[in-house]
């Protein structure tokens, strides 16, 4: 996940030569019956996870079972020997077989690390309705939070997001990733990987909450979505159409609830 390069650190006045941790990062090209899907640029780990929640969040694919095959490899490049000496990972490429042989997007899509780059086209009237009679505690939502935080890889380079996924008897799984859409797809991945009920869930994140992490909580029928930062506009729009729980600002005995609270009690 993170590779030691040097630098000068420069401290108080001083520059002196040092070294420091930095995340990996690297481009994933996924093919979905011979067509270009996504190239995204990810951290390098549960690639299958991403994968698959990627499929899922773009329903491409419908459940599990859908994907006949999926083979993950290094991309047959030109100097990809050098590339590797450089960089310590090679760019990867990932052909997926579904039953359906027609299921593709229209066009393949770009997904930078910071996030940005081409997204979903979002159209709220088409978007799915959160099916959930999920109730939670605030109590609950600090402290899932706070677990999701601790991070020794955050601690080590400063520059990665954490998504987790919560449900009924505490973590499903935390997930860290240059990106936090990836992070969330990778979540979404696992929970399909596990029989996950996702209408028993919780998303944690450590950044902003977008139009775009909305519509995959949407998708994957996730009722309730909680970050220690902001969110958008369009965020909370979404959520309240699709009956979304959205908290944002989730520090220690605060926290700003924006939609669906109603899920949200306070017993003390």
């Amino acid at each position: 996940m993170y590779i030691t390069v040097p630098c000068i650190k420069y401290d108080n006045g001083l520059m002196v030569p040092s070294s420091h941790e930095v995340v990996m990062e690297l481009p994933l090209a996924v093919f979905v019956n011979g067509r270009h899907a996504l190239t995204a640029m990810v951290s390098p780990t549960m690639l299958e996870e991403f994968i698959i929640g990627f499929l899922y969040t773009e329903r491409i694919i419908r459940k599990l079972e859908d994907i006949e095959s999926l083979h993950i490899e290094k991309s047959k490049e030109e100097n990809r020997d050098k590339k590797e000496k450089v960089d310590g990972v090679s760019p990867l490429s990932a052909s997926v077989l579904t039953k359906d042989p027609f299921s593709i997007m229209l066009s393949g899509k770009t997904v930078l690390s910071g996030c940005g780059g081409d997204t979903s086209y979002v159209d709220a009237d088409r978007l799915p309705k959160i099916q959930s009679d999920l109730v939670t505690d605030v109590s609950t939502i600090k402290s899932i939070m706070k677990e999701t935080l601790v991070s020794d890889l955050h601690t080590r380079t400063g520059g990665i997001h954490i998504v987790g996924l919560f449900g009924p008897e505490g973590k499903i799984c935390i997930i860290e990733d240059i990106g936090r859409h990836n992070a969330l797809d990778r979540a979404i991945g696992y929970g399909l990987k596990h029989s996950v009920d996702f209408s028993r869930t919780i998303v944690t994140c450590s950044g902003r909450l977008s139009s775009e992490m909305v519509r995959k909580c949407l998708m994957a029928n996730i009722p309730i979505i909680a970050s220690r930062g902001a969110t958008t506009t369009l965020a909370i729009s979404m959520g309240k159409q699709a009956g979304l729980t959205i908290i944002g600002f989730v520090r220690s005995q605060k926290m700003n609830i924006y939609t669906g609270a109603e899920r949200i009690r306070n017993p003390e």
